[in-house]
């Protein structure tokens, strides 16, 4: 039996029960063909776009020639309360400044650094499961777990600092304010343009936001103090653009702390939650995984030991993509597969429909973590899979999220076993993708 997969729209529906739909769940909200579609127009009263499976065209916009398809602002106006001027929603010179300060944190050995507080972070949620032990909602217990090992990484504290958890409450209680379809997303404007958020999505983001400035300004202080420990925090807010030699101000640093942490927290935690699933659907696997984790220790050269691990935490990625689209904008006028589209339409690359796509991959929406060593996922893997984008925009934080899940997915089923319930989630979609009602899984502890 494949795993579950949203219910596609029918073919033809009206702007406004698009736009229903839309607000509802971004993947529900689309039709059928786009599993099989090599691209699709789609037009309103205000602007075109263009949905692009042709891997070429995938690497025309991510590879080839991005700064002629910035990111469009029509989603990431929606963000703006949070996320502010993050270096996930410029584009541009501003970008470029942002990526040259940021990226130096997570190359080389920095990732080997902060395995020690990813180690712990795995350390604790094992201790919080084994305290609560049989059928739960496993997303909460992974997104606790995603926000401990950010908060460890970056500021040296874990989930149980009184500040942590305050900004892991507000984020929580974000999420259930903030659709993704905001004004912005169908009608141009310029930047001024009221977005009619609520009260509770500016009250949440306001609140998150003034958290994360008191840790950074403390950590401004400990690193002028000579005291700040040598975490990614204090990499990146020591590190000088080369080009001008200015680091940032805290302004900047607290939409950069607030897309990590949304990047880095939610992201993750959706993706170790439907990868348990899977393997809760597949129990051989988990004792393929448990057998494997034996050989993981405190020490950073073991998790290249976990290649089992990987390939299944890379089939989790394929088939629940965190980020199922994102959203480019031509500069000027495009042909693509014999279409003209015009300068500002939106170009919407989906992870979700390419790594489900018909034409490209074998048995799509099945679960099998050996594809990765069969010639045709070997080429879907370079021409057709993008779960961290790709290109100059590729995640900065790819390498490490791959090193946590796959710790995290280890450490857990060593423990533990999953068993699905009677409970069949069921995939929406709005910031990343989560479950409608959960995931519920039996946890209990691994005998043998």
């Amino acid at each position: 039996m494949n795993p579950p997969k949203p219910p596609s729209r029918p073919e033809r529906v009206s702007l406004w029960r698009y736009m229903k739909l839309f607000r509802e769940d971004i993947l529900s909200a689309q039709p059928a063909k786009l599993y099989r579609a090599w691209m699709a127009e789609f037009k309103t009263p205000f602007f075109r776009s263009y949905l692009a499976n042709d891997p070429e065209l995938v690497k025309r916009v991510l590879k080839d020639r991005p700064d002629d398809f910035p990111k469009s602002d029509r989603i990431g106006a929606g963000l703006r309360p949070l996320l502010g001027n993050s270096v996930f929603l410029t584009n541009g010179e501003t970008w470029k400044r942002q990526r040259r300060i940021i990226d130096p944190a997570f190359e080389g050995g920095r990732l080997r650094d902060a395995y020690g507080a990813m180690y712990s972070a795995g350390e604790a949620a094992v201790a919080r499961m084994a305290a609560n032990l049989g059928v739960q909602d496993i997303e909460p217990e992974t997104s606790h777990a995603a926000a401990d090992v950010i908060f460890r990484t970056l500021f040296s504290i874990p989930i149980e600092d009184e500040t942590a958890t305050a900004v892991f409450e507000k984020f929580r209680d974000h999420q259930r304010t903030q659709p993704i379809l905001n004004l912005r997303a169908f009608i141009p404007g310029p930047r001024w343009m009221p977005r009619f958020f609520s009260r509770a999505t500016k009250d949440t983001a306001a609140d998150i936001r003034r958290l994360i400035t008191d840790l950074t300004e403390a950590r401004m202080f400990d690193i002028d103090a000579g005291t700040a420990p040598d975490d990614l925090a204090t990499k990146i807010m020591t590190t000088p653009d080369p080009q001008t030699g200015q680091t940032f101000t805290t302004e900047e640093m607290v939409d950069q702390v607030a897309i990590f942490f949304l990047a880095g927290h939610e992201t993750s935690a959706s993706a170790l939650a439907w990868t348990l699933y899977l393997l809760a659907m597949h129990p051989e696997w988990q004792d393929k995984l448990a057998q494997e984790a034996e050989a993981l220790t405190a020490d950073f050269a073991s998790v290249s030991k976990l290649r089992l691990t990987r390939d299944v935490f890379r089939e989790g990625l394929r088939l629940y993509p965190p980020v199922p689209m994102m959203v480019r904008e031509t500069t000027c006028p495009e042909t693509m597969r014999k279409r003209r589209a015009p300068k500002g339409s939106q170009i919407v690359l989906s992870p979700w429909h390419l790594h489900r796509h018909e034409r490209l991959w074998d048995n799509p929406d099945g679960f099998d973590p050996t594809r990765w060593g069969t010639e045709n996922g070997k080429q879907c893997q370079r021409d057709a899979y993008i779960p961290f984008s790709s290109g100059p925009r590729v995640c900065t934080g790819a390498g490490f999220a791959m090193v946590e899940g796959v710790l995290l997915l280890a450490m857990l089923l060593r423990r533990f076993r999953f068993d699905v319930t009677d409970q069949v989630p069921i995939p929406v979609a709005h910031l990343t993708v989560r479950a409608k009602n959960g995931i519920w899984l039996n946890v209990s502890e691994r005998q043998g």
